[in-house]
């Protein structure tokens, strides 16, 4: 789209340059998770720049919704693409995850090289009641947007349940409410119409640049030889970089398993990275032993509190594998972790890049067909309930210190209802945020140096 093409007097389609400057800044403050993620690219591209409609972000987030990898990356991913063509869609995707594995390469390389400091420990202390928070509330004003109905609010109560009492996988709630969406649609149509309770956005935001019935660019049009010319690229892309892996370190060499094995957890993140963390420890612990059980939970710490989607946690364990298994040598550890994590990451991130441009132009074509729309609407209302379930299955983990015996930890909970108050009541960034629960953190350890 052009920078001078208007919508009206008010509202005017960003340049590329305008585009990769937000992209960046989103890679450097989504911190929160994917429910906080997705939030807050809806408060800034919805709400405030107007540059595409609730409706079609709407769209666009129930398809990224039932995708493998992480949603928030591929919405940014989605977004760009349909504003600035497969350019916009690589940038937006890229920058949404370069500044987290900026930052986990050089936490890991502290991490392994000087070990862990009471003050860091102090400092995840105070962020992780508010990351309980942050997600709380991201999911609560998810809800507010989709759960517009009895039947939405059902599905939802009814995932909850499902994976937190029922302990029921993922893919099996998924395809569940997709099958609720596609019978009841035939009779409660108006219900899963949920894009009419989302027209009041379009007379408190204004127009958008990508309104309601802007008609989708040349290039979002479905083309069944572009959707091929795509899978054959994405198929070539990867087959060379696991050939030459192969070619130059051998199959069974570190980067090679770890590009495929990563690239088999890339394809089960349904859910997003909670549900995908069982397999990744399995496999880089308890396998192939890249890192011990500990260092597990510290890069789970670390991936809560780095900007971009948590399935970054990925390139931590690249990094730790790397450097403990000495790729390049014991005198080039950092090297070997530097590589190993970017290896990870390429492999992690690679197929849901290619679901975009594969499957978005179909999804583009589907805007107003509610017989393909009703069940990725159940689908986002279930996921809605999974994304509450998982953020109490955190609190629990935050709020007592034994859980076993269920010690509550007063401090961590009343960080946490001040965090929440806070987003509440005067809707603080997230950065900064982080950034008190840090302080407070580091207050707590120096006043009461007993840090949990």
């Amino acid at each position: 789209m052009n920078g001078a093409q208007h919508n009206n007097e008010n509202v005017i389609a960003p340049t590329l340059r305008e585009a990769i400057a937000y992209w960046f800044k989103l890679g450097l403050v989504s911190f929160g998770g994917p429910a906080g993620q997705i939030a807050m690219m809806h408060h800034d591209l919805v709400e405030k720049k107007r540059w595409i409609s609730d409706k079609r972000f709407l769209h666009a987030l129930n398809y990224c919704m039932i995708l493998p990898g992480p949603e928030a990356q591929q919405l940014a991913t989605y977004i760009g693409w349909l504003m600035h063509r497969t350019w916009g869609g690589v940038i937006a995707g890229g920058l949404f995850v370069l500044p987290s594995l900026l930052i986990l390469i050089v936490l890991s390389w502290v991490y392994m090289r000087f070990g862990d400091l009471p003050q860091v420990a102090a400092t995840l202390y105070g962020i992780k009641p508010a990351v309980v928070a942050i997600v709380l509330f991201a999911a609560y004003r998810i809800g507010l947007r989709v759960l517009k109905n009895k039947i939405l609010w059902s599905i939802a109560l009814l995932a909850f349940v499902a994976i937190s009492q029922l302990h029921l996988p993922f893919p099996l709630i998924i395809i569940g409410a997709g099958l609720i969406g596609s019978v009841a649609h035939y009779y409660f149509p108006q219900q899963f119409n949920v894009v009419k309770a989302h027209k009041s956005s379009h007379s408190q935001h204004g127009k958008a640049v990508i309104d309601d019935d802007t008609p989708s660019p040349p290039h979002a049009k479905f083309s069944m030889r572009r959707m091929l010319k795509w899978l054959g690229a994405g198929i070539t892309i990867w087959g060379v970089a696991m050939a030459l892996l192969t070619l130059v370190y051998g199959w069974q060499a570190v980067l090679t398993q770890m590009a495929w094995f990563f690239t088999k957890a890339a394809l089960l993140t349904f859910g997003g990275a909670y549900a995908v963390l069982p397999y990744v420890y399995q496999g880089a612990v308890e396998h192939y032993h890249w890192l011990t059980p500990h260092q597990m939970i510290d890069g789970l710490a670390l991936g809560e509190t780095t900007p971009g989607p948590l399935i970054m946690v990925v390139a931590f364990v690249g990094f730790v594998g790397g450097w403990s298994q000495a790729v390049f040598g014991s005198d080039s550890l950092f090297l070997s972790g530097v590589v190993a994590a970017s290896v990870v990451t390429f492999f992690t991130f690679l197929p849901s890049f290619l679901f975009i441009f594969i499957g978005a132009p179909l999804v583009e074509s589907t805007q107003n067909n509610l017989k393909l729309s009703a069940p990725l609407t159940a689908i986002t209302a279930a996921v809605v309930g999974v994304i509450v379930s998982l953020a109490l299955f955190f609190a629990q983990h935050v709020f007592f210190t034994e859980p076993a015996t269920y010690r509550v930890d007063v401090y961590a909970i009343s960080l946490a209802v001040l965090a929440l108050w806070l987003l509440l009541r005067w809707n603080l960034s997230v950065i900064k945020l982080v950034a008190l629960s840090a302080a407070l953190g580091l207050l707590h350890f120096y006043l009461l140096p007993v840090v949990s």
